[in-house]
């Protein structure tokens, strides 16, 4: 009999099914009548559990039908019979149309097999995931089988060039499919490779390289295109060597030369279960594999896996608090990803000695674990018994809809059904049995991988409670606060009376306020140790209400000392610093290991943190990856001002780091409005129609992007060019003409950067630099750009291609800008005329953006005569008057080579160099000063002196007149 509790979601569901079956020609209460009293409660029970099951049934309603009623839905399904499945539901098939709509009819009857047996628990959890890794193989073989004849009909069979054999495409399983452990709405993770580089055979000769990217472009259609039928797997590449910059296949020597020399520790957690599923048995496999056990597994006990392990688990921490993902069931604590941890903890530790802990499957570890005295036998299975309980708790979730998801739902039904898949009584039961099963998990994972040093708990120091409380006397207070002398004591406690009485705080749930009463002594004393006291308050408290309805971040900074001295100490110093991290508060994971706050990644580094963060997020789930970006470039501004305003580094490192965080973010950007474009217009055609891989796109940096001076607040001044070829059309369904293709690329990379997410935007891009400025195409071809430039472009936009230089793209196109560049820049020019341009153009500046003061009583340290604006010009000057003589000059695009070139070719005296890269120095030291304290670039008469100005404002105008007016 059909459960009570899901008697009302049938009963709202059997009507939408039997009009569904309807519609396709067939009577659904002709086939229910006629299944016995059994059947029809487990037909019941799998429908009301699973919107996906009820969808399908219709839709398959022949086979299904027959399969309920003579049992065989209750078997077991094998490889051999989703074989024949395919073979019958593609016996026609002969375009690649055709097989996908078959792959897509396979997945969807074997999906409801397999949802069946593990809604209905006669299946175990393995054979589940099993099931779904085998289906995958299929799917995966079975489209190699079929598209490669395809291709080589047209190019012939690819050959090695140093065996003379014929090359295969190998295909590698990662994570829980090469593991055999796929869930119900897996992504299948996949890396390509191919043994021997070479060419094909003809008729039309192209490179073994370029037809095993064709085959896995095909590949990946087959699998993980929408169609009216559905997809097969989302299927992402993003695990492949170099991530989403890299080519999509790589021959085995270029892969045993990546890992060699770049591959990461994360990259030997994912290779653990990795597994060619294209065949182990092959020699060609055995060579793959024998390339990557070396990297996966020392030879010797590595214990530094643990510490590799605890990183990534700390990086998951913080996207479950930024994402808010406690009720995750695998990425949350005590979730799947803590057993997986432990039990590759081990594998990385032990492997390389110990080779039967080289294996995949999960659960065969715990055993071997067991049975080596690794871990307690109780330990593994309680590890175990959790694993499973997470595991079907996690298909119970995903066979409601068929949803990539792991998060335990809110709505009342699908918590029902939840509740009765995983066989409880109701709903608080199954999280009761939950969070028992995660306890036990949190707990292993805590004493296996870790940190075992435990910070000695400190009790709040009962004075600076009372202070928080308005209950310390006036005597009390006085004697106290001696130890913490502090000018204007009395506004400041009267701050924090104020405060604790205002309505967020009154109105607080009673766990948040408990959180809040053990945070503020600490924050007290923190805050009373700073010089300025009263300022690093009224900077601290907007932080704290914009966290008081997210109180895991008070228990973030009470459980965590450090992290609270550098919040302090950063506010106190730094306004800018205060607000960023009230505006970000998820900026507060940045402050638990102060050796990262104040160590600068370099670019490498901060290109494989940006691929790890984003390999978390579905590759179609843009809004999430707009937000990942934007918090991974607000993170590591957040480090540079850290490192800054505690003194750390001087301000020419500050710069060259953001401009590199910006360069890294763009690169990415670009990469994924490419992928964007192509699944949803195929690729660009070159001029012999065949598909363009690669993007030929161009991200050009001008300004201070351009000449590494990036500040915290700057914008991005871009030009961007393509050189897609004329009258090409990309290959999708929904064609383009190539230079089309390339403008909506450039406007949605402009829509990445500029779109509002909860952390705003990602920087803000300025185009109108571009040819034709805002009237221009937003995305110039290389030939139209060198047109312009020759023949339109004013001299300031030459004096602008100073400090223009490619941040991005293709390196064949870069060498055509390039040169575009060179030989602008190196004609000659009439001396006289081009002085009185870039004159008139210098006195449009400070008519329109200068203080407009004529007493003398305000400085504006950018636009103003003798200011940072006069430096620049006077280098472009140089720059354009004389570089036909010494190209040399060209080579650079930042100022302070920029002067030391024009020095070295004797056209400017030392001294008058190191003069104005003296000053250029201090002006900028001051606007990142400026910046950081929120303060306007507007300088007082007062100011200009203190610093000490004067001179070298007066330094300025004099080299101004001597290399700009030198008639006057």
């Amino acid at each position: 009999m059909l459960p009570s509790s899901l008697l009302p979601h049938w009963q709202a569901t059997e009507p939408q099914l039997a009009s569904l079956a309807e519609r396709m020609g067939w009577q659904w209460s002709d086939f229910f009548t006629g299944l016995n009293e059994e059947q029809q409660t487990a037909l019941q029970t799998v429908i009301a559990l699973s919107d996906y099951v009820a969808d399908a049934f219709p839709r398959d309603h022949e086979h299904l039908c027959a399969a309920v009623s003579d049992g065989s839905i209750n078997i077991q399904i094998t490889p051999k019979t989703m074989n024949d499945w395919l073979d019958q539901l593609a016996h026609e098939a002969s375009t690649e149309d055709e097989w996908h709509a078959a792959l897509r009819k396979l997945r969807r009857r074997a999906m409801v097999h397999i949802i069946w047996r593990d809604a209905l628990k006669t299946a175990r959890t393995l054979e589940t995931t099993k099931a779904l890794s085998q289906l995958a193989d299929l799917c995966v073989v079975r489209s190699i089988q079929f598209l490669s004849p395809l291709l080589e009909s047209r190019h012939g069979q690819p050959v090695g060039k140093e065996s003379g054999e014929q090359q295969h495409l190998l295909v590698i399983g990662m994570g829980k499919l090469g593991g055999w452990e796929l869930n119900l709405s897996s992504d299948i993770d996949l890396i390509f490779a191919y043994p021997d580089s070479g060419n094909t055979t003809g008729p039309k000769v192209i490179s073994n390289q370029e037809f095993f990217i064709k085959l896995g472009q095909k590949l990946i259609q087959a699998l993980d295109k929408q169609t009216v039928d559905g997809f097969v797997f989302r299927t992402d590449m993003r695990l492949r060597p170099y991530g989403q910059s890299g080519p999509l296949v790589m021959n085995f020597a270029s892969i045993d030369e990546y890992y060699q020399s770049q591959g990461r520790d994360w990259e030997r957690y994912a290779m653990v279960k990795a597994r060619v599923m294209t065949g182990e048995e092959t020699p060609e496999a055995q060579e793959l594999l024998d390339i990557l056990r070396p990297f996966t597994y020392r030879v010797y006990v590595d214990f530094s896996a643990f510490e590799s392990l605890r990183s990534m688990k700390a990086m998951i921490n913080a996207e479950v608090r930024r994402r808010g993902l406690t009720n995750n069931v695998k990425l949350g604590p005590g979730g799947i990803r803590e057993v997986e941890f432990i039990v590759q903890a081990f594998q990385l530790i032990r492997g390389g000695q110990e080779k039967h802990l080289q294996i995949r499957e999960l659960a065969d570890v715990l055993d071997i674990l067991a049975a080596e005295g690794y871990l307690p036998s109780g330990a593994t299975e309680e590890l175990k018994s959790a694993y499973f309980f997470l595991r079907d708790t996690e298909h119970a979730i995903q066979s409601l809809r068929d949803e990539q998801t792991q998060e335990l739902p809110t709505d009342p039904s699908d918590q029902t059904r939840i509740a009765v898949s995983m066989q409880c009584d109701d709903w608080e039961a199954f999280v009761t049995l939950l969070n028992q099963h995660r306890s036990i998990v949190g707990h292993h994972f805590a004493q296996i991988v870790a940190h075992d040093d435990e910070q000695d708990d400190k009790e709040a120091d009962l004075v600076w409670l009372d202070l928080w409380h308005g209950e310390l006397n006036e005597e009390a207070a006085r004697d106290f606060l001696e130890q913490y002398p502090c000018a204007g004591e009395s506004a400041v406690r009267e701050r924090i009376d104020t405060f604790r009485e205002s309505r967020p705080v009154t109105n607080m749930q009673q766990i948040g306020r408990e959180r809040l009463e053990a945070l503020m002594p600490s924050l007290l004393e923190q805050v009373w140790a700073q010089d300025n006291t009263e300022e690093t308050l009224e900077r601290i408290i907007p932080l704290l209400e914009a966290v008081l309805r997210r109180t895991a971040y008070l228990v973030l900074l009470s459980e965590n000392p450090q992290a609270l001295e550098q919040l302090i100490k950063l506010c106190s110093a730094s306004s800018w610093v205060a607000e960023f991290i009230t505006r970000t508060p998820l900026l507060l994971d940045e402050l638990l290991v102060p050796e990262s706050l104040y160590r600068l990644p370099d670019q490498s580094e901060l290109q494989e943190e940006l691929h790890l963060r984003l390999l978390r997020i579905e590759a179609d789930d843009l809004e999430q990856q707009m937000e990942q970006m934007r918090q991974f470039v607000r993170a590591h501004k957040l480090r540079a001002a850290a490192c800054e305003v505690m003194n750390k580094l001087p301000l020419m490192k500050i710069s060259d780091y953001l401009t590199r965080l910006a360069e890294t973010t763009m690169t990415m950007v670009q990469n994924l409005a490419f992928e964007q474009m192509v699944a949803k217009y195929g690729y660009p055609t070159d001029a012999n129609k065949e598909p363009v891989y690669t993007p030929e796109f161009l991200i050009v940096g001008y300004g201070k992007v351009g000449g590494m001076e990036l500040s915290y607040s700057s914008d991005l001044d871009l030009v961007f060019i393509h050189n897609g070829h004329a009258g090409g059309y990309t290959t999708g369904e929904r064609s383009l003409d190539n230079g089309v293709f390339y403008t909506r690329m450039g406007q949605r990379m402009v829509h990445f950067c500029s779109t509002q997410t909860r952390s705003g935007d990602l920087y803000e891009v300025d185009l109108r630099l571009r040819p034709s400025g805002n009237s221009g195409m937003i995305v110039a071809s290389l030939n139209a750009f060198k047109e312009y430039q020759q023949n339109h472009a004013w001299t300031w936009e030459h004096q602008a291609l100073v400090r223009a230089r490619v941040i991005s793209g293709s390196s064949e196109l870069e060498a055509g800008f390039n040169d575009i560049r060179q030989k602008i820049l190196t004609s000659q020019r009439d001396i006289p005329e081009l002085r009185e341009e870039v004159r008139a153009m210098r006195q449009k500046m400070r008519d329109n953006l200068g203080s407009k003061d004529t007493n003398g009583q305000q400085f504006h340290l950018k636009q103003d005569e003798g200011g940072i604006v006069d430096i620049e010009f006077l280098v472009q000057y140089g720059v354009l008057a004389w570089s036909h003589q010494h190209p040399e000059l060209i080579q650079v695009t930042d100022n302070m080579r920029l002067l030391d070139a024009l020095t070295k070719a004797g056209l400017m005296a030392p001294q008058d160099c190191q003069t104005l890269q003296e000053t250029y120095l201090s002006y900028r030291a001051e606007t990142h000063r400026r910046a950081l304290q929120k303060q306007s670039l507007l300088l007082e008469s007062d100011s200009v002196s203190a610093l000490g100005f004067d001179a070298r404002r007066n330094d300025v105008t004099r080299l101004w007149k001597l290399w700009l007016e030198p008639e006057q």
